[in-house]
């Protein structure tokens, strides 16, 4: 969670070894490296690189409402606008206060307690305490357009109705709250708008940064040797997670190949008070694991105007070319 650049920064509020179960398809993924560097070779003649296998996806997550529980899928299409597996798109629901603005778990924790399924064209929602809401995935073109605003800029969202909003408003009990629904049709937020100082071009909907977010099991089983109460992956709500490869080696990844899927590194991701939310009792603690990573992964001092105090844990991606991807895919560093 984050952003780089002093005033990203302030519009955020800033202040494991791999399982046995992928020994098989961490040999497959290693036969196939030459197979893949031919095939890609060929696919974009233009670029003379070579692929060098950092490790296999592990899992895949989309998270369709902000904050809310994220959805486990073994296969999924990234878009230009993140990860996607039939209707279910990743940050493409939101909850706003009536006047527009953005609620996330950083000021209603209880969020992460909303778990979601897909059925039949339809986001199930469930709660502790609340019935089930059944959301189409379509709404009527009649539904209100607010004016939302996400960290600060303006983003259009389409009204789901009354009935969604006051399940929301009746489950967080602290305020009247409404949920809106990105369209592919809408204007999205682009990177110039999130880091003026950051020569990178793309756009997104409802998340906080970047289309795409990776984290590996190495970094997070790192972070665990370090704490008392342990943490687990759902408190970093990362798109992709790998595994393969040694703690924090994803700092080190630049452009990657996954499946047909190209990326680019964006920046770090800086963490924030979201990372302290319990994802199984939705309490805000707002001091770990953020104390222990400030401890031992703050920025290079030469980086302190883009991260400032945040701590750094996953990289966030672009998506440079478009195509599919699945849990157990190598991914390819592209090397010059």
């Amino acid at each position: 969670m984050g952003a780089a650049g002093s005033s990203a920064l302030a519009r955020l509020g800033l202040p494991a070894p791999p399982g046995p179960r992928w020994l098989g398809v961490a040999a497959l993924g290693l036969a196939a490296v030459a197979l893949g560097a031919v095939a890609w070779r060929r696919a974009r003649p233009g670029r003379r690189r070579r692929l060098q296998q950092v490790g296999t996806v592990s899992e895949l997550w989309i998270y369709p409402v902000k904050s809310c529980k994220g959805v486990s899928v073994d296969a999924a299409e990234c878009t230009a606008l993140g990860l996607r597996s039939g209707h279910l798109r990743d940050r493409f629901w939101l909850v706003i206060k009536e006047d527009g603005h953005m609620v996330t778990g950083r000021q209603e924790p209880h969020l992460v307690l909303v778990s979601i399924t897909y059925e039949d064209d339809c986001l199930i929602l469930r709660a502790p305490g609340m019935d089930q809401l059944v959301l189409p995935t379509k709404l009527h073109s009649s539904n209100k357009l607010h004016d939302c605003r996400v960290f600060g800029l303006h983003i259009q969202g389409r009204d789901c109705g009354d009935e969604a909003a006051q399940w929301f408003t009746s489950f967080l009990k602290t305020d009247a709250f409404r949920l809106v629904q990105f369209e592919k049709s809408m204007k999205a937020r682009t990177s110039h708008e999130i880091f003026p100082s950051l020569d990178k071009k793309y756009q997104v909907a409802y998340p906080d940064c970047s289309p795409v977010m990776i984290l590996s099991e190495a970094s997070l089983a790192d972070l665990n040797t370090r704490m008392e109460k342990k943490v687990k992956i759902d408190n970093f709500r990362p798109n992709i997670v790998v595994t393969g490869c040694s703690a924090f080696e994803e700092d080190t990844w630049d452009e990657l190949l996954i499946g047909n899927v190209e990326m680019k590194k964006i920046l770090a991701c800086p963490r924030c008070i979201m990372t302290t939310v319990d994802p199984d009792t939705g309490v805000i603690d707002r001091k770990e694991p953020l104390e222990t990573l400030k401890s031992y992964r703050l920025c290079d001092p030469s980086e302190k105007s883009i991260y400032k105090s945040s701590p750094l844990f996953g990289i966030y991606y672009s998506v440079e070319k478009i195509g599919s991807l699945k849990v157990g895919d190598p991914v390819y560093q592209m090397v010059a």
